[in-house]
């Protein structure tokens, strides 16, 4: 497969899988407004910080209002992590590589973008039309998911394709849980309070993983959500089910035995990371601290990432 083919599929399933996970974060807050008393306030700014957005976010804007941060994390074409410019990427990368996508995939996408791009941001001022707004997203990039399941063969477009998706996922779902380090309560008493656990329960909501860790976990506590987010290899959007699942991929693409141990850069540096986060315990990520924990998960996966960009996707010089 031509490297730039390759990095078309790869980008197009991140993008995708971005523009999804912002409009997740989005339901974060707006999860938390349904169940926070009157006297606390919503915080929007968290997102922006979790999402490393808030830098360009202050060249632009004033205040985080909750208006300004969707407007912002939504429809702001100068942000290149907005959705509508996510999904402008991911269509933009499928529509260069239409003879190895199927048709039903380029026809979905490209309604899905136009529908976003022509949604106006007044019509997104009500709570709960915005709320239903973000749930479209989320069922739309859920339908393009089940179109490539039924349309695309089991080929290395579609394992790239797969690693990109499961690379995205895995920073997001730790994004997601940076959101809770983030957000201040009223008063240093009220970590562990009913109020506190109803933060961390937006976060679950926020990644559909609320019912889920109900049946594992007999009772909501920090412990058992950062273990079920971060170490759950069964979970769809647990880091350590993500990164598993990226892995695998990758050493179909390179056709390597992934028993008998990495053959390249990109493989050598993901393997690494899946297997201290198979060895790692709830209690030493709390024992690192959960922010710090993250961070440095975060900075691997962008490692990774350029480490498959220099295996896969950089021009080399032909030597004569």
């Amino acid at each position: 497969m031509l490297s730039r083919v390759a990095n078309s599929v790869y980008w197009m399933h991140r993008y995708i899988e971005r523009a999804e996970n912002y409009a997740r974060f989005m339901s974060v807050n707006f999860n938390l407004a349904l169940d926070l008393p009157p006297n606390v306030e919503q915080q929007w700014e968290p997102l922006l910080i979790a999402t490393a957005d808030d830098v360009l976010f202050a060249k632009y804007y004033d205040q985080p209002t909750r208006e300004n941060v969707i407007q912002f994390m939504t429809f702001d074409k100068r942000n290149p992590n907005s959705i509508v410019s996510c999904l402008s990427n991911a269509r933009e990368n499928a529509r260069t590589i239409r003879e190895v996508i199927s048709k039903e995939m380029w026809e979905h996408l490209n309604q899905f973008y136009l529908k976003v791009r022509e949604t106006s941001p007044k019509q997104q001022r009500g709570q709960v039309q915005a709320q239903n707004f973000f749930t479209e997203i989320r069922n739309d990039t859920q339908l393009f998911y089940g179109i490539i399941d039924a349309t695309i063969t089991r080929n290395e477009a579609w394992h790239f394709g797969r690693l990109g998706r499961f690379l995205e996922r895995a920073d997001k779902t730790s994004r997601f849980l940076d959101v809770k380090y983030f957000t201040l309560l009223p008063e240093v008493e009220a970590v562990g309070s009913t109020l506190d656990l109803m933060i961390w329960s937006a976060v679950l909501k926020s990644v559909s993983a609320y019912n889920m860790h109900r049946q594992q976990y007999r009772a909501l506590t920090p412990s058992s959500i950062v273990e079920f987010l971060i170490l759950d290899k069964m979970f769809p959007r647990a880091v350590a089910h993500c990164i598993r699942q990226a892995e695998l991929s990758l050493y179909e693409i390179s056709g390597n035995n992934i028993t008998h141990g990495f053959g390249n850069t990109a493989e050598r540096t993901l393997s690494k990371l899946r297997a201290e986060i198979e060895f790692t315990e709830t209690t030493d990520i709390f024992k690192t601290g959960l922010h710090q924990y993250l961070d440095s998960f975060q900075t691997r996966t962008n490692e990774i990432g350029a480490a498959i960009f220099e295996t896969y996707f950089d021009l080399k010089p032909v030597e004569v």
